[in-house]
């Protein structure tokens, strides 16, 4: 695990991870929960370093229940989701909060937005540059480069920093 940037802590049993434990990846998540065998099993929940998290059962290290909440405490759900649909195009702070006065427009659901740095483009989980073709999150910390697929649709649907 050193190897790949990862933690552990945790019980082993017959060398395997397995028991109540905390599992951190480079990215910064962090699952906490039961593991089995070397992999995610049973209870476990796992936090995004964007403050959102996924609570989920897993079983052979794939969830097989669970449920995303933002984090701003906005809650998926698959079956009744509601938000920013074509009916109801408000931010998850506006429904919250109320809308602004007319005149004053709300570009996120962060208010006032984050500020882009020059000739970078916000996407979501951090600031683009589509030179480099580097996302990193909003604290700077590298998350992955980005496809073709990905650089096409950051540049057409995205916030611009200029």
């Amino acid at each position: 695990m050193e190897y790949m940037g990862s933690q552990y802590i945790g019980e082993y049993v017959d060398g395997r991870m397995e028991g109540e434990a905390e599992y951190l990846l480079p990215t910064g998540t962090k699952y906490v929960g039961e593991m089995k065998d070397g992999m995610f099993h049973g209870q476990g929940t796992l936090y995004f370093p964007n403050g959102s998290r996924y609570d989920a059962i897993w079983e052979k290290g794939l969830a097989v229940k669970g449920t995303y909440t933002f984090s701003d405490g906005l809650q998926y759900d698959a079956e009744h989701w509601h938000y920013c649909d074509g009916y109801d195009r408000r931010f998850y702070t506006e429904i919250c909060n109320g809308l602004k006065p007319a005149g004053i427009s709300q570009v996120t659901n962060m208010d006032p937005p984050r500020k882009i740095p020059e000739g970078c483009y916000d996407c979501g989980d951090g600031f683009y540059d589509p030179v480099t073709r580097i996302i990193k999150d909003y604290r700077n910390r590298f998350l992955r480069n980005a496809d073709d697929d990905e650089h096409e649709w950051i540049i057409k649907t995205c916030r611009k920093g200029w």
